[in-house]
């Protein structure tokens, strides 16, 4: 994958000038359509700089049961480490549930052991077909999957849509992804193949895809403990 331009960031201004604007409709009650009208020619570089739409399934760290697709947005920010926004749907008013960040194989090798432990290879991900590139020719997938197959992703979600919350409610929680068949809900399964196709299909077309070498800090939930984050009170700092 070629690096993009490099990221100009958003000037004070610009951000000013869209906070005073989200502020105004708000205060007045305008609709989301005139807020998108008065804000059409604006110029968000950071936005602008997205150029791949991945899809996957996530499940919470410590517990499978709760399976979830993902919408990925991606963009680079070097050859080696891409950064993505995470939204429920495809659809226009999709919410922003996550982040989530991926390093080549050579980054995640220099990480030492407790960090390795909120990462999740994409292995798996890559070669039973579950990830996918929605609308991209499947030639240029399948060259996008032979460089992330060795990837690494720490992925959180901020937003627990899956049991309902109509906000983002609670602190985020680490997401981990599938490494070996049978994992996945038949349910959950289902739906992401009626959104991209059949993803038995892309397994068999990637089986000539060469595994990754998996680093065994990643992937710390198969050891038995999974690791996931708690919320704890401290003294507030007043200097």
């Amino acid at each position: 994958m070629k690096n993009p331009q490099s990221i100009d960031s958003v000037t004070r201004r610009g951000f000013c000038e869209l906070a005073a604007l989200s502020i105004a409709a708000s205060a007045f009650g305008q609709s989301s359509e005139k807020t998108k009208s008065a804000s059409a020619s604006a110029n968000f570089p950071p936005i602008g700089d997205i150029h791949a739409h991945v899809c996957g399934i996530h499940f919470y760290g410590g517990d499978m049961s709760r399976q979830i697709i993902a919408e990925h947005y991606c963009s680079h920010l070097s050859d080696e480490v891409l950064q993505c926004v995470i939204y429920d749907s495809n659809k226009p008013g999709a919410r922003l549930i996550g982040v989530e960040y991926i390093v080549s194989a050579k980054i995640f090798d220099s990480l030492p052991p407790e960090e390795k432990k909120l990462w999740h290879s994409h292995n798996y991900e890559v070669k039973s077909g579950v990830l996918t590139a929605p609308g991209m020719a499947d030639a240029a997938e399948k060259d996008l999957m032979k460089v992330l197959i060795g990837t690494y992703g720490k992925t959180w979600h901020t937003w627990q849509v899956d049991r309902g919350d109509k906000l983002p409610m609670g602190i985020p929680q680490l997401m981990m992804a599938f490494t070996a068949d049978g994992q996945a809900k038949a349910n959950i399964m289902s739906e992401r193949d009626k959104l991209y196709g059949p993803s038995a299909a892309k397994k068999a077309a990637r089986s000539d895809i060469a595994d990754a070498k998996l680093d065994p800090g990643a992937d710390a939930w198969q050891k038995g403990a999974a690791v996931q984050l708690d919320l704890k009170t401290v003294a507030a700092a007043t200097r």
